[in-house]
């Protein structure tokens, strides 16, 4: 076969394959939606993919059923994503930097950060440190000296290893100069128990259980820029003398190689759900940060990060 009816070919391959996207867009959805959470149910990515759960079939015209499967931090549930058929019907949360650090630090994990297809960035939640109402810490300083006093035995609990909780508690502990122990749990909501009990010094957790524990809790700072809109009395790391600016973003992805013109429909129903007013006050008070972050500028969130992340990868052996 002649170079030139070789190019001509791959030509009406590539064509037919766009034709075959477009034809499927077309359509899409013909069916109900999966929407896999890879978390325990009760937690942030629970609670959020819940409340989309109606604007969303409202706006897809078809159900939209969630499921959980849990294990490896996200990864069990994220493999089983990207082995999925790329028809836009298999969905998942996603969560950074769970879906960066995981193929960095284990070979194990199954897939790579490339593997997980954005279709939007919707929301963040802001690391916290917080202390059990009763505790004898009533400022980051009065605890920060009781660390430095007790080198190791002050325990903050968190949401996993290698997540923006236990980023939050390594990078303290470095500009600081404290040694505080950092106790992984398997979501915010098992870390809770542990908290209430007494059985850690505090949580370095989300903006989430701040509004969600506010009576059990003492929130002695926040991880943000600017003081958090639904937490105005407490300050920020940086207010008190620490560049800390640190918490999960979360969003919704589909298996690699999934048509264009689908990942778009997914996406502007997502967007679609954020610009509810009602959806969007709700989710506020509730302690989330929306984020309306498209294809594109979820996958650039992502370079960033990876970047960032793989730069302090000693730091959380």
């Amino acid at each position: 076969m002649s170079m030139k009816r070789s190019f001509i070919l791959l030509c009406l391959l590539s064509m037919s394959f766009i034709c075959l996207g477009t034809a499927q867009a077309a359509k899409f959805p013909e069916k109900p939606i999966n929407y896999l959470i890879p978390f325990n149910p009760g937690g942030e990515s629970d609670i959020f993919a819940r409340a989309q759960q109606p604007l969303l079939e409202k706006a897809l015209g078809q159900s939209v059923l969630i499921s959980y499967k849990t294990g490896g931090g996200g990864s069990v549930g994220w493999n089983d994503l990207i082995r999925s058929k790329p028809d836009g019907y298999s969905t998942a949360g996603f969560n950074l930097p769970h879906i960066i650090l995981q193929p960095l630090q284990r070979k194990a994990s199954g897939f790579g950060t490339k593997d997980i297809e954005p279709v939007m960035i919707f929301m963040n939640t802001p690391n916290i440190l917080a202390v059990p109402v009763n505790s004898p810490y009533k400022t980051l300083k009065d605890f920060l000296e009781a660390a430095k006093a007790k080198p190791g035995a002050l325990t903050l609990g968190g949401s996993g290893s290698s997540s923006a909780n236990h980023i939050g508690v390594v990078r303290l502990n470095k500009l600081a100069g404290v040694n505080i122990s950092y106790v992984p749990f398997t979501g915010t909501g098992d870390a809770m128990p542990a908290f209430l009990g007494g059985h850690v010094a505090g949580l370095m957790t989300y903006t989430t259980m701040a509004t969600q524990y506010k009576n059990d809790m003492r929130v002695l700072a926040v991880a943000t820029a600017e003081r958090f809109p639904v937490l105005p009395d407490v300050p920020t790391f940086k207010e008190l003398g620490y560049d800390i600016t640190e918490g999960a973003y979360r969003g919704l992805a589909v298996p690699p190689k999934t048509p264009k013109e689908i990942i778009d429909i997914l996406y502007k129903a997502c967007a679609k759900v954020n610009a509810d007013p009602e959806f969007a006050k709700k989710m506020t008070e509730m302690g989330f940060l929306l984020e309306n972050l498209d294809p594109a500028a979820s996958a650039k969130l992502v370079d960033k990060l990876t970047v960032e992340y793989s730069a302090m990868l000693d730091e959380l052996k």
